[in-house]
């Protein structure tokens, strides 16, 4: 009984946070799904990232915040002062991942784990003979509490992001990944290191302080 009630204090204090938080209300008036969204804006906006007229692939895509920032990134200025939401956009937007994602106008989703074959036939098909200039992982595993294990399936989504990067980048492109401080931290900047010529880790003002969530951006492959 003591633990169910120590657990919906948690929860109402989280719920409480959440409501009075100023990117979830900003998000909310601009339209985007999640908070996640300011995120990638201030690590857009601290590199020049993304730019209209490129191929950007969303990894780990849902709820589409990412999307959608991308989209409204590559609505055209001449329309007004773009970030437009809908109408026509210059560029490329292909999303990834395994669960539902609700259609975002102008982005290609493609449902299922990238490592399969038929999820990776619907990429080429997308892309053509297209090189995609920056890979977007926002993936996180479901964490289990302990610490060896979670370090491990955060390790390995890291990984995988990499390794889809190696394949899919072209040689001055970038890949934005989603890490957490912790054990197994410094491993991952050394991998970042072995694959990107440049990398940057980087704490957006949108994390929350108390969250171990960071990020590393790697741009220009070592070994395209």
């Amino acid at each position: 009984m003591k633990v169910r009630t120590r657990s919906a204090k948690v929860d109402k204090a989280w719920l409480n946070d959440h409501v009075n938080d100023p990117y979830v209300k900003l998000a909310r008036k601009e339209g985007y799904r999640a908070r996640a969204a300011y995120k990638l804006k201030e690590i857009d906006e601290a590199l020049g990232l993304i730019r209209p007229g490129q191929v950007v692939v969303d990894l780990g895509a849902a709820p589409g915040a990412w999307s959608q920032y991308v989209r409204r990134r590559f609505a055209p200025k001449a329309a007004g002062t773009g970030g437009a939401a809908a109408g026509a956009l210059h560029g490329t937007i292909i999303a990834l991942d395994l669960l539902p994602l609700e259609a975002i106008e102008g982005v290609h989703f493609i449902q299922g784990d990238f490592r399969e074959q038929a999820v990776s036939d619907a990429l080429a098909h997308e892309l053509g003979d297209r090189a995609v200039d920056v890979v977007l992982s926002d993936m996180a595993p479901n964490l289990s509490g302990v610490a060896a294990s979670d370090s491990a399936r955060i390790e390995h989504l890291v990984e995988l992001a990499i390794e889809f990067a190696r394949q899919h980048l072209r040689p001055d492109g970038a890949l934005v990944a989603k890490v957490f401080h912790g054990s197994g931290y410094s491993q991952l900047v050394e991998r970042f290191k072995k694959a990107f010529r440049v990398v940057k880790p980087i704490k957006p003002k949108a994390s929350r302080d108390r969250s171990a969530e960071t990020f590393l951006v790697g741009i220009g492959l070592k070994q395209p």
